[in-house]
């Protein structure tokens, strides 16, 4: 089997994005790419997650776009995560849900603040909200301009994306991304919790302001970056 080891870890980690509780159905993808050989994997439209196997997963040229190993059509999502790839190029994996917390900010058309040290662990200030596409773009090459408002949304306010792996569309999902497939689901999950907590931090107290810059700083780079200290060389946490 061509590219067994790229298979093989988009399909676990489709495998366990059906596991999550993020996803009912087949609501969801998740992608992952190897930049040497210049090809990207992502789950095939429509089929369940439980029954995916490695040779399921479709293998699509980056360039291109084009299938270059499988019988099965690639997920209806591929021209968004394939120019997430061409243009955020230090990540390794996305993840697109329609988790419920976190599509409910983005139904809501809100950006997701932070309000607390759960989400600064992982984003790096507010997780933006795209702008909402023209009736021109849905209706032609819809999920590719998906991918360019996010790309725009991004580069229009200068947002980096390893210190922000996540978006919202307005009435549509999210998107998450990492280092890898694994990482990029670690995400998504993340991302649906500080969704939920902040919705009911607003609830209890709708005035609440965001977190202070400073301890916004010292939980995300205490993580992240060349002055990063918590936990282990060479793990996740």
């Amino acid at each position: 089997m061509k590219f067994r080891e790229l298979r093989e870890i988009v399909c676990l980690a489709n495998r366990k994005l059906g596991e999550s509780g993020l996803v009912i159905l087949t609501w969801g993808n998740v992608s992952g790419v190897d930049r040497n050989e210049g090809v990207m994997a992502i789950k095939p439209s429509g089929v369940e997650y439980e029954q995916l196997k490695p040779e399921d997963i479709v293998v699509l040229s980056l360039e291109t776009g084009e299938v270059i190993d499988s019988s099965l059509r690639p997920s209806s999502d591929t021209p968004t995560h394939l120019l997430l790839y061409r243009e955020f190029p230090t990540i390794g994996g996305v993840v697109h849900t329609h988790s419920p917390y976190a599509t409910a900010w983005a139904q809501a058309c809100k950006e997701l603040p932070c309000l607390g040290t759960t989400h600064a662990d992982y984003f790096y200030g507010t997780v933006p909200l795209t702008r909402l596409l023209t009736p021109d773009e849905i209706s032609e090459d819809y999920e590719l301009n998906t991918g360019k408002v996010i790309v725009e949304c991004f580069r229009g306010r200068q947002i980096d994306p390893d210190e922000m792996p996540a978006v919202l569309v307005p009435y549509h999902g999210v998107f998450t991304w990492g280092s890898d497939p694994m990482k990029a689901l670690e995400n998504a999950i993340v991302l649906e919790e500080v969704a939920k907590l902040a919705f009911f931090t607003l609830a209890l107290n709708p005035q609440i302001e965001p977190i202070p810059k400073s301890l916004l700083d010292k939980h995300f780079f205490r993580k992240h970056g060349p002055t990063a200290y918590y936990g282990q060389k060479g793990t996740r946490s």
